[in-house]
């Protein structure tokens, strides 16, 4: 284990600064709006800002002094050594939850910023990780294909265990969501106790009844509809050729910032984004150890493997769940989606198996909040873990044989 500090070379912020220069922008049709993607007034903006205005030195500081980083080896089978960044703080009540948060794109370590000194002080505190995933931020990526959620999961497992905590949860989001369900199957309950997540996939059951649906399941499934027709192109793209994609990554600033700042404002709830926010956030890929082409690999091999519907067959779980909705997420079903999981199995006719979550100890439904719930909604998602595993809550007690609190 390493103490790591955020470090960007002069040369590379200097390089950033032509590059953004040189910056040729498209045009745009009359009164586009957002119906044509990210408003070129909102890039010309934000261009300008970290061209000229925008201080890396006085947040790669602030980043520094919030958040305590270290770097590790870790051996993941069949893929050798790689050196991952992550943020770790212990609370002062020894006996604290240990708990790992696992982010998902276009995320990164940053979204732990927030919850951090929230998770571990008040009752019950946590010890905190956050891993970089690989490809990700300041973490080494893997150097060859094949490396999909198994490996994230094994590679956070084996991070806990390094430090110590052979008892401990999870929190994630997004992609987490998956490492996390596999860290639930395959790690639990020995080690992994139980897990947390806002967002959670589900199909409807055969017998459902929209007629019953509350007003807010039928705006979840108006949302839901959204992202699948509106907000899926970038999935696609990801899933299927991701180094074609990773050359304007990797090469242009300004690619890089309307890739992601689009999802940024459609992906929140009204979120009010601060333009250095943005750029803080835009600039951790920027400058990531491995390039940002690295961090949208992860899609390839997952939709190799099988995608969603294989990981939920492959990797149920049986350990405490909770699950914080927010409305303004991707996939925003109603809840008899979420307690039975529908299977659609590809033979050569289609055939129907359902699984059930069978341990779904604690859900929250919010009236707020999007996709990026740690940055959105921190105090609301801290005191959902708070109800899940508090005294006399749903989860008490997991890892106290060993973590009392």
């Amino acid at each position: 284990m390493s103490s790591f500090k955020i470090s960007i070379p002069d040369a590379l912020i200097d390089d950033l600064r032509q590059k953004l220069e040189l910056a040729r922008l498209p045009d745009e049709l009359e009164d586009a709006g957002w119906d044509y993607g990210v408003p070129l007034a909102d890039v010309r903006r934000l261009v300008a800002l970290w061209k000229d205005g925008y201080d890396w030195r006085k947040h790669e500081k602030e980043l520094n002094d919030e958040l305590p980083q270290f770097t590790r080896d870790i051996e993941v089978e069949g893929f050798g050594s790689l050196n991952v960044h992550y943020v770790h703080k212990e609370s002062e009540t020894k006996n604290a939850i240990p708990l790992l948060f696992i982010h998902g794109w276009p995320g990164s370590f940053l979204e732990v910023r927030k919850i951090l000194p929230l998770l571990t002080s008040g009752s019950p505190c946590f010890h905190v990780v956050a891993v970089g995933q690989p490809g990700y931020g300041f973490s080494e990526a893997p150097k060859k294909g094949g490396f999909g959620v198994p490996q994230y999961a094994q590679l956070g497992h084996k991070l806990m265990i390094s430090l110590g905590y052979t008892e401990y949860v999870t929190q994630a989001g997004d992609w987490g969501h998956s490492v996390a369900r596999t860290i639930s199957s395959v790690y639990g309950p020995k080690y992994a106790k139980a897990w947390h997540t806002n967002v959670l996939f589900g199909f409807p059951p055969a017998h459902d009844s929209p007629e019953t649906y509350t007003l807010a399941e039928k705006e979840g499934l108006e949302r839901s509809k959204w992202f699948q027709e509106k907000g899926t192109g970038y999935m696609h793209e990801h899933n299927t050729q991701p180094q074609t994609l990773g050359y304007s990554l990797a090469d242009s600033p300004v690619g890089l910032l309307a890739w992601i700042y689009e999802k940024l404002v459609n992906w929140s709830d009204t979120y009010p984004w601060d333009d250095d926010e943005v750029l803080t956030w835009i600039s951790i890929y920027w400058f990531s150890r491995a390039g940002p082409a690295a961090s949208i690999r992860n899609y390839y091999e997952h939709n190799k493997m099988g995608g969603r519907l294989w990981l939920i067959e492959k990797y149920p779980t049986t350990i405490p769940l909770g699950y914080s909705r927010f409305p303004k997420d991707l996939a925003v079903h109603p809840r008899s989606y979420v307690h039975i999981l529908h299977h659609l199995l590809l033979l050569l006719t289609l055939c129907c198996s359902w699984i059930k979550e069978t341990n779904l100890v604690f859900e929250s439904v919010h009236e707020s909040g999007g996709h990026f719930a740690a940055h959105e909604k921190p105090i609301e998602l801290v005191d959902d873990l708070r109800k899940m595993f508090g005294k006399n809550c749903p989860a008490f007690g997991v890892v106290a044989e060993r973590n009392g609190y």
